[in-house]
């Protein structure tokens, strides 16, 4: 790789703070269950089970984000700010009706929600209080991602680093108070959370007003454009999300062993995936402008060079996660046989990370260019086209752990054949603001 580029200024610059932003998610979360923890068992267990539900949800509608970076950051390129400023409208119309839907069906549906995912008896009726209460933030957790895509759309990256910091801080705070302050338990980490999500909400609704537009009314033709590409980006996240719940079940059936090491490598593998974010998002913005600003060479030249950062990027992952094979998972766990689950899977965890790697890039300067429809079909091909079916011949040959992860590592693959062969044929590549 060149030592130098001229755009690797500008990646950096729109990579370390979306890298900050995509830090402060776990870093609440972390904080969150602290803070719960201490409550006692039944209370950390039922938010272990209400957050993979409202987990699961916000991840499904982060289409409110990667979709409206790609259509405000043409129009940007392409020097159309009113035209984003409509979109940017038209993202927050869209995220408080879909948030006021999920909410609504959330809080009705919190009881069997939590049966599904696995919860009975005290926790589950814990769970499913703490999931009603929860559920009313949920407009503003997709207006905060609807405000994210505008934001990164016209290349300003540090005011969503600001926001979501400032409301986490302001989410531990209030939690403190009102879980031990005012002796509220479980109930107060919801209300605290659901404040502080409010409060967001408002800062980043008002970014998304003050954008510059002719009209903010709700326009029906840019309604289902966004919509129409947010099916396709829901489609790409579900199969994805799909195919890591299907390695858990599987998992499960081989025995706690071979899940709580998978788990240890998975969560890894979600902390070092915001690196790879971070970059990924930087080719988002820039691939999306270049192409709406009619710049083909430059929209190659710079996807080029984020990928090679990229690779990179993945070949010190791997590096460290082998030399780091016999210390990482003991920071987790001391059972023995986790332990020992953990360094079967280890190498294949490993040897994926520069595959992963170009997979991340690839996919982030697609979605720059719009390509979601083309990125729906090829993740659905590589969950259920290859992982489903090794890691089910996994779990009726009794492969254990490396069945599960070899299948994890085909679908990267598959992934990455699949996104790449459709960045060098340059089909992507089209110029100009949307009509």
């Amino acid at each position: 790789m060149r030592r130098r580029s001229p755009y690797d200024r500008e990646i950096m610059r729109l990579a370390v703070p979306a890298l900050g932003a995509l830090a402060a998610e776990p870093l609440y979360l972390l904080a969150d269950t602290a803070i719960v923890g201490h409550l006692g068992t039944p209370q950390l267990a039922a938010l272990a089970l209400a957050a993979a539900v409202l987990g699961a949800v916000v991840s499904l509608c982060n289409f409110l984000t990667y979709g409206t970076t790609a259509m405000v950051a043409r129009l940007h390129g392409a020097g159309e700010d009113e035209r984003a400023g409509e979109i940017a409208a038209q993202a927050l119309w869209l995220a408080l009706g879909i948030g006021t839907v999920l909410a609504a069906t959330v809080a009705a549906l919190a009881d069997p929600l939590m049966a599904l995912v696995g919860g009975s008896g005290h926790v589950a009726d814990l769970a499913a209080r703490y999931l009603r209460l929860s559920a009313l933030g949920l407009p503003c957790a997709l207006v905060a991602l609807a405000a994210q895509g505008y934001l990164r759309g016209v290349g300003d990256l540090r005011s969503p680093l600001v926001v979501v910091v400032v409301a986490n801080v302001i989410n531990i705070v209030l939690e403190l108070l009102f879980v031990y302050g005012f002796q509220w338990g479980l109930d107060g980490s919801a209300a605290g959370t659901v404040l502080a999500q409010l409060g967001m909400g408002v800062a980043f609704a008002a970014y998304l007003l003050r954008a510059p537009a002719r009209s903010r009314r709700p326009h029906a033709e840019l309604l289902r454009r966004l919509t129409r590409m947010g099916s396709h980006i829901v489609v790409r996240t579900g199969s994805l999300l799909l195919a890591f719940v299907i390695a858990g079940a599987v998992l499960a059936r081989e025995g706690a062993d071979s899940l709580g090491a998978h788990q240890v490598a998975f969560q890894l593998f979600i902390f070092l995936a915001l690196v790879l974010d971070a970059i990924a998002i930087a080719g988002q913005v820039l691939v999306g402008r270049m192409l709406g600003a009619g710049r083909a060479a430059d929209a190659m030249a710079a996807a080029r060079r984020m990928c090679a950062w990229a690779l990179v990027a993945g070949c010190a992952m791997a590096s460290g996660l082998l030399v780091l094979e016999d210390v990482l998972p003991r920071v987790f766990t001391s059972d023995p046989d986790v332990i020992a689950r953990a360094h079967e899977l280890w190498p294949l965890f490993a040897l994926m990370q520069p595959i992963g790697a170009l997979v991340f890039a690839l996919d982030g300067i697609l979605l720059g260019a719009g390509d979601t429809r083309y990125l729906a079909y090829a993740m659905a091909f590589s969950a259920f086209g290859v992982f489903v079916p090794i890691a089910l011949l996994s779990l009726h040959q009794g492969w254990g752990v490396q069945g599960v992860w070899w299948g994890i590592d085909a679908l990267m693959v598959a992934r990455l054949l699949t996104i790449g062969a459709r960045f060098l044929g340059r089909r992507w590549v089209v110029l100009g603001a949307p009509a």
